[in-house]
């Protein structure tokens, strides 16, 4: 191993973002494809994943911040950018000029959108209902009213209306047939106030599970990653791995304990690896005593507490060289724990556990770039 190799570091495998990008949209034939690239694209970079999407065949980018698009914007994307989610502030008038479509929920958004178009530059909108996930969106009862002014007014171009599933990684749950009843209703609304909006409704988990709801436009998010949002294989390739080296190895005699707190005791001879990642790189302090790494190419246990800046591995009679990789989480194809593993361990869901891993110290290495 390298003597530079970082004290954390994630490797994305853009070549399995591409592949899983292909996959989804061979599963969405008539469908145009949004790669929904929020909060610096799950953790794995925002710019590099939306290149590698754009390359897979992707023609939307969705960012959740207006501030979002326009940095993918600045950086030479010309795919459709949408954005869905500000605050009130915001100037969306950058938005505009920058040629990126913008989501209304209300009344009052739609005419802070209008009142920032400039004179033969309209806005670009999507209308969002709030079908039953009860976040953002139109409430029903007001839905008619927005399309009805949306319809009639000049400085906005109806684009879309879209909306978002609650229980979509719940292929059986009833709601998901009610919401997309109440989709169907405010796009019948939409069509009676003179509009010709677009559809777009399913996310990766209805992607896969609901071709019945794929419409105009899909917007795939974790399941480009990688990550498996529904309870049937597909051929996702996880594009992120973590990994960290070996820092110091040292044996202590049973009986000696290790980390804070001693929480963890030496029931015989060991030898110990020193890694030096911890909480503050993204390594959760709730998976104490919980957590394996590959190191030496087997699975070993962490002992004691994960630390803010390190951690320290049971390696048994196994000596270890400093420098050597560790692997903290990956695709699991050589046995190592993956980011669904620390999400089940943990009671979350392994959006978040990538997601974290933007972190100051946390270096990215891009694999598979296209020359």
């Amino acid at each position: 191993m390298s003597s530079s190799f970082p004290r954390a570091q994630v490797d994305i495998d853009l070549g399995a973002i591409r592949h899983n990008l292909t996959l989804l949209g061979a599963r969405a034939p008539g469908s145009q494809v949004m790669a929904v690239v929020k909060a610096d694209a799950y953790g794995h970079g925002a710019l590099p994943v939306a290149r590698a999407a754009v390359e897979a065949g992707a023609t939307w980018l969705g960012t959740c911040s207006l501030a979002e698009a326009l940095g993918l914007r600045a950086a030479g994307i010309k795919a459709r950018l949408f954005s869905w989610l500000d605050t009130p502030d915001v100037d969306f008038g950058a938005g505009i000029e920058a040629d990126v479509d913008l989501a209304a929920s209300s009344l009052g958004e739609l005419r802070r959108i209008a009142a920032a178009a400039k004179p033969g530059t309209p806005a670009r909108v999507h209308l969002k209902i709030d079908t039953g996930l009860s976040r953002n969106g139109c409430p029903p009862a007001a839905w008619a009213e927005l399309v009805e002014a949306a319809a009639v007014e000049p400085r906005v171009e109806v684009v879309a209306i879209w909306s978002h599933l609650a229980c979509a990684d719940e292929p059986e749950h009833p709601s998901i047939d009610l919401q997309a009843k109440r989709f169907a209703v405010a796009y019948d609304a939409a069509r009676a106030a003179g509009l010709d909006p677009m559809r777009h409704l399913a996310n990766s988990a209805a992607l896969l599970t609901r071709p019945d709801l794929h419409f105009d436009v899909v917007r795939p998010g974790i399941a480009m990653y990688g990550l498996n949002p529904v309870p049937q294989p597909e051929d996702l390739r996880p594009a992120m791995t973590f990994r960290s080296a070996v820092a110091l190895v040292k044996r202590i005699e049973a009986g000696e304990s290790v980390s804070y707190g001693h929480t963890w005791t030496a029931s015989r001879d060991t030898n110990l690896a020193l890694v030096p990642a911890g909480y503050a790189d993204g390594v959760p302090r709730s998976l104490s005593g919980r957590m394996d790494v590959l190191l030496g190419g087997q699975r070993r246990p962490v002992a004691g507490r994960v630390c803010m800046d390190q951690l320290v591995v049971d390696c048994g009679d196994y000596e270890p060289a400093v420098g050597d990789e560790v692997v903290l989480f990956g695709d699991g194809a050589h046995g190592e724990p993956t980011a669904r593993e620390w999400a089940d361990k943990l009671g979350t869901i392994d959006y978040e556990i990538v997601t974290s891993m933007y972190r100051p110290r946390v270096r990215r290495r891009y694999l598979g770039a296209s020359s």
